[in-house]
């Protein structure tokens, strides 16, 4: 009779974001179906349905190779869902770019999609990510909505206790008993702080400020379809991006130390003085970038300081056993990265496999590092880099123009310009 270390054993998920809903998805299409599955709890702080200034913005998901999201999305699933809820990337005519201050075009990226994917990169809600998530891993088994796991503890006989508090103040706390616990709950983990107390996100260096603004008439060249940077060579970097037909969002990056001050978009107040800093900060960048940020709403403005930390292994440490940390909660990065979303659903499906294929925990967690680590250790890099080259100055600007040059030039050489 066949067997798996896990069979009718109790998961505790702290976290329905993309990596612990990925994990759901992924478990349940790789389980053997001769053996009874694991009892499968799942603890979301958040509500079902999140307020709009929670919704998010809109998201890369890459598809040339391996490691894409789109990848995620089709071994889950959802791959032909979220294709019909792209808001770019889906045909030949757009994609991510780079731009000068007077949006001249430096840099225009397209890969071959990988394998059999029908596109190398979308642009789509948030949102939209996480209503197809939720959606697919609630048929499989139910969500505690509302409710947090505020800390976590190994109890003597090697099993893991979470402690749980609903977010209704008349709800009482409680605790909950698994065999194992998957830990995505986001970059300020409580779970982390458990296990890993000194284990925080450091300050990159870097401000982004922005919001979404929206044109009911479309939204004005050259953001209509593709999204991209803009670099000044000043020290000022601004990404864009549609969300919608009528909406683009923007996010003004610069170096400076870090802000004490937490931003209130709640606040009209601050939000004016957002868009007065980013115009002055800005004031190199033409139109229609003046357009946009003055279009910004208030709800969807934000300022925040660029944060990440490195990843970590689950090898080789005793008091990790019965834990694995997934997505932001092991790797949060800045949004300079452009890949949280693509590693969190990346990273949820590979440990499902990993779990399914191997004949202990141990050996799984091996198998899964190995494929999770390299990713996150890239990612991490490429994000600094970026915020090094997004606000460069003087003679590494003009080294970084030349590159460019010759990037493009290649990139049409070959094809993918």
């Amino acid at each position: 009779m066949p067997s798996h270390f896990l069979e009718g054993k109790k998961i505790i998920v702290s976290g329905a974001g993309f990596a612990g809903l990925s994990f759901i998805v992924a478990l349940h299409q790789n389980w053997d179906p001769a053996l009874k599955l694991p009892q499968i709890t799942i603890y979301e702080r958040e509500g079902r349905h999140l307020p709009r200034n929670r919704q998010g913005y809109s998201l890369s998901l890459h598809g040339f190779d391996e490691n894409g999201g789109l990848v995620a999305a089709r071994d889950i699933g959802l791959l032909d869902e979220m294709m019909k809820r792209a808001i770019s990337g889906n045909d030949s005519t757009s994609g991510f770019r780079i731009w000068s201050s007077s949006w001249a075009q430096l840099l225009a990226v397209k890969f071959s999609p990988y394998k059999d994917l029908p596109a190398s990169g979308i642009r789509i809600m948030r949102n939209d990510i996480r209503d197809l998530c939720v959606s697919a891993a609630e048929r499989l088994c139910p969500i505690t909505w509302s409710t947090a796991v505020t800390s976590a503890e190994r109890l003597s006989n090697g099993r893991m206790r979470v402690h749980v508090s609903p977010s209704d103040k008349e709800g009482k706390s409680f605790t909950d008993d698994c065999d194992l616990l998957i830990a995505a709950d986001g970059a300020h983990s409580k779970i982390r702080s458990s296990f890993r107390p000194n284990d925080g996100l450091e300050y990159a260096g870097a401000i982004q400020m922005g919001g979404v603004s929206r044109f009911p008439n479309g939204v004005p060249e050259p953001v209509t379809k593709n999204w991209g940077l803009a670099i000044t060579g000043e020290g000022v970097g601004c990404f864009f991006s549609p969300v919608d037909a009528t909406g683009v969002v923007w996010g003004l990056g610069f170096l400076e130390p870090q802000r004490t001050q937490k931003y209130d978009p709640e606040s009209r107040q601050q939000c004016e003085a957002l868009k007065e800093e980013a115009l002055r900060r800005g004031h190199m960048l033409q139109e229609p970038f003046q357009t946009i940020v003055n279009a910004t709403e208030q709800h969807s403005s934000f300022m925040f300081p660029a944060r990440d930390k490195k990843p970590f292994p689950h090898t080789g440490d005793d008091n990790l056993k019965g834990v694995v940390f997934l997505g932001d909660t092991n790797h949060a990065v800045s949004p300079f990265a452009g890949n949280g979303a693509n590693m969190a659903l990346k990273d949820g499906v590979d440990l499902a496999r990993q779990i399914c294929r191997s004949p202990s925990m141990e050996e799984a967690l091996i198998a899964y590092d190995k494929l999770a680590l390299p990713r996150a250790q890239r990612t991490l890099k490429q994000s600094h880099d970026r915020i090094n080259f997004s606000h460069c100055t003087g003679w590494y600007y003009y080294a970084l123009r030349g590159m460019l040059f010759v990037g493009s030039t290649i990139m049409y050489l070959m094809g993918r310009l």
